[in-house]
């Protein structure tokens, strides 16, 4: 009788550490996470000097105001390590202390890249048997965030191990006694989305690599995140990749639709896109507050597709007032109108519209809504 109740206790011991390890990960990021990395744009040329300049840019363009947070240097960025094993910058990052403090004198956070293998994807220093040491330095350097990308981890583990090595980072940042977002970068591998939260993630990544064209956003927005919006919520979020607003040769109206899109999917916003040289147009994209209103929404539901015909698709994301976001995008058809009946929305006969693009209400509107919206583009609308 005694083995049995000490079996029992010990089984309700692990439970309450789970749910306590759970209830943690879920106080940081209660929406999704804002900010600007490193790797979009600049890859391996990312350099101390890069990612200040991004920083003082973020502080004075108005996205800091808008809410972005995080300015987070991706791959690239480790040397080797000292007699003792800990972590040091290379070349191109002498001092990551000095460069989190000035992250942190902009009134910005900071974030850092690690993979869970012996080396990263570009084939610098991994975490691999140095776990809880690097989380010991990143939190001394004062980091806020940290991506964990799989990369060569493949070469030592499983990837049915995967739930286990994610969480065994997971433990040792929060060892740390710091606030740490952690973002687990697996491109959607064993369903993540299914023990992502549980392993201490913040958000996972659910997808391949974004790319800086059309085709690529179309593919991770409306293909590999649809369905998936049981999964997101407060402290734990779905991520199709950074944002490529501003990247490649994006039309304005696909500008729009990429931003949308990701609102809509209560995703993280991490520009990718070079901060200090950008034109307003790309700025006012980025910054429009009322679509980053839809993606931060406390309700943090993740929205869903309603009706799609051909090339229009429907989406809707409840709010945390009793409105609905709606987007209507136009995957590459002809800007011929289409009318979307509120009974499709679950709206009422009547609703209050408001075209958050334009920053235009509609007025008081009865039981559907026509719009044209351009090829590659997208109508993004507030319903009450």
């Amino acid at each position: 009788m005694m083995g049995s109740r000490l079996v029992l206790l010990i089984a309700v011991l692990v439970l309450l550490s789970i749910d306590y390890s759970f209830a943690q990960s879920a106080e940081i990021a209660r929406t999704p996470p804002m900010g600007w990395n490193s790797w979009n744009l600049f890859a391996c040329k990312v350099s101390d000097a890069v990612v200040r300049a991004q920083a003082d840019a973020m502080a004075s363009n108005g996205m800091k105001d808008a809410g972005y947070a995080y300015i987070n240097v991706d791959d690239c960025w480790q040397g080797t390590r000292d007699a003792q094993g800990n972590i040091r910058g290379n070349e191109k990052f002498p001092d990551m202390k000095a460069l989190v403090d000035y992250i942190h004198s902009k009134g910005l956070k900071a974030g850092i890249y690690s993979s869970p293998g012996p080396k990263t994807c570009a084939g610098y220093e991994g975490s691999y048997q140095h776990e809880g040491q690097d989380a010991q330095q990143y939190a001394k350097w004062g980091f806020d965030y940290l991506k964990y990308d799989w990369c060569s981890a493949e070469t030592v583990y499983k990837n049915s191990d995967m739930p286990a090595v994610y969480k065994k980072m997971s433990d040792a940042l929060r060892a740390t006694g710091r606030s740490i977002v952690f973002s687990l970068c697996q491109y959607g591998l064993t369903s993540v989305w299914t023990w992502g939260a549980q392993a201490g993630g913040n958000l996972w990544r659910t997808s391949d690599d974004i790319q800086p064209n059309y085709n690529s956003i179309l593919a991770l927005g409306f293909g590999q995140n649809a369905g998936l919006e049981r999964f997101a919520g407060p402290g734990h979020w779905n991520d199709p990749d950074m944002l490529e607003v501003g990247n490649g040769k994006l039309t304005a109206d696909e500008n729009k639709l990429h931003m949308s899109l990701w609102a809509m999917l209560a995703a993280p916003l991490l520009a990718g896109n070079d901060l200090a040289h950008m034109n307003p147009e790309v700025l006012s994209v980025l910054t429009n507050r009322e679509v980053l209103a839809i993606d931060q929404d406390p309700l943090g539901e993740q929205g869903h597709r309603v009706w799609q015909d051909g090339p229009i698709d429907v989406w809707v994301k409840p709010l945390g007032d009793g409105s609905k976001a709606v987007g209507i995008f136009n995957k590459g058809g002809p800007q011929d109108p289409v009318t979307v009946q509120f009974r499709t929305l679950a709206v009422g006969k009547f609703a209050e519209v408001r075209d958050l693009w334009t920053g235009k209400d509609l007025g008081r509107l009865e039981n559907s809504i026509t719009t044209e919206v351009p090829a590659h583009g997208v109508t993004l609308l507030r319903m009450r």
